[in-house]
């Protein structure tokens, strides 16, 4: 490939990013517009359900590895431990609401917020804890190239019922095709994805490289 074609394919992935910015401020402002009614009925619902804060409130890495405070609507009980990395269906410290809320991954939507922010993206690899980044290899770096998403490929390929070890390679797999058309392609695959119930939980985790107990809740 010459110089003329290579930076050909540099513009043409700048202006595929300025589009993918402007479709993640556009749709986000107008969800959040739109989900500000049922967002005040969430957050009073999850104020009477159990004691605590509404939002669930957690440092993670972005693009580059940059930090950032995700926020999410609380679902797990105050003053359980909160750093754990998987959440299986039966753990009793989940609400009786964030049942609701993680089985159709409505306690992500506030997430709308860091993609406002520039933080997050709509598509994109899940956001992970700083000690992940720690961990990771040459390899798994790569996952960090790209913003974070509210969905991803590996969302529609398994969504929590994969552990860690199992999402990276797609994350990578992701980052390495990025396009529009595969970020549209993960975007008609997220509601058949949520509607499958053996995805909102995790499975057996303990031959996970990470650990199941050593990371923060997804």
């Amino acid at each position: 490939m010459g110089p003329a074609a290579s930076a050909g394919s540099k513009n043409d992935r700048v202006v595929s990013l300025i589009i993918k910015r402007l479709f993640d401020v556009l749709v986000s402002i107008i969800a959040l517009v739109i989900l500000t009614a049922p967002f005040l009925i969430i957050a009073i619902v999850i104020r009477l359900d159990s004691r605590g804060p509404v939002f669930f409130r957690q440092e993670r890495m972005g693009k580059d590895a940059r930090p950032f405070t995700i926020i999410k609507f609380r679902t797990i009980e105050v003053g359980v431990e909160t750093y754990r990395m998987y959440i299986e269906s039966d753990n009793p410290n989940i609400t009786t609401l964030g049942h609701f809320l993680r089985r159709w991954g409505v306690d992500e939507l506030p997430q709308l917020i860091n993609v406002v922010k520039g933080q997050m993206s709509i598509v994109g690899p899940r956001p992970i804890m700083r000690y992940h980044v720690e961990m990771f290899d040459e390899i798994e770096m790569q996952r960090l190239h790209v913003k974070p998403g509210l969905t991803g490929w590996a969302q529609v390929n398994g969504r929590n019922k994969l552990n860690w070890q199992q999402k990276i390679p797609l994350d990578i797999w992701y980052v390495r095709n990025w396009s529009l058309c595969l970020d549209a392609k993960i975007l008609i695959l997220t509601p058949m994805a949520l509607l499958r119930k053996d995805f909102a939980y995790a499975d057996d985790v303990t031959k996970d490289k990470f650990g199941p107990t050593s990371g923060g809740v997804r």
